[in-house]
């Protein structure tokens, strides 16, 4: 069996089809398409996608945001990290989420901060990565119940 060329780009709206079957995967409720559209056009946003040949198969979002503190350097989120079950293990979200992290970098971000479930097993993916957890502490306030893992 030949091996696919793997490739990591910022999604455009070309992309819906499979990032909407990818956030599906990702749970959380219904997206659709004109919601996709707002995300990718935000400014100052981008979901970074690792494809091998065409199929998208890991993404996350980066949000990098403007700051009044730290010099008006702006600081960055990501979210919605995820990729499908058949390609875990083998490099795709760890390629979008560093494509996440230079974005935020090359924006002079001062910080990238991140939330993940306890239960999600996620922690030491993030933690390998470089992020800890051990200079801040989380909070949240939801309108919505937590995504079940």
């Amino acid at each position: 069996m030949a091996l696919t060329k793997s490739s990591t780009r910022a999604l455009t709206s070309a992309d819906n089809v499979q990032a909407l079957l990818l956030y599906d995967i990702l749970g959380g409720g219904a997206v659709d398409i004109n919601t996709f559209h707002a995300v990718i056009d935000h400014p100052g946003t981008q979901i970074w996608g690792s494809f091998e040949g065409n199929e998208l198969c890991a993404f996350a979002t980066v949000h990098v945001l403007p700051n009044m503190t730290q010099n008006g350097r702006p600081y960055a989120l990501i979210e919605n990290v995820a990729s499908k079950p058949e390609h875990r293990g083998q490099g795709h979200a760890r390629t979008a989420m560093q494509a996440a992290i230079d974005t935020a970098w090359t924006a002079d971000a001062y910080k990238i901060m991140l939330l993940t479930g306890q239960d999600t097993g996620a922690r030491v993916f993030y933690e390998k990565l470089g992020f800890r957890a051990d200079q801040k502490f989380g909070m949240q306030l939801r309108r919505v119940p937590p995504r079940m893992p």
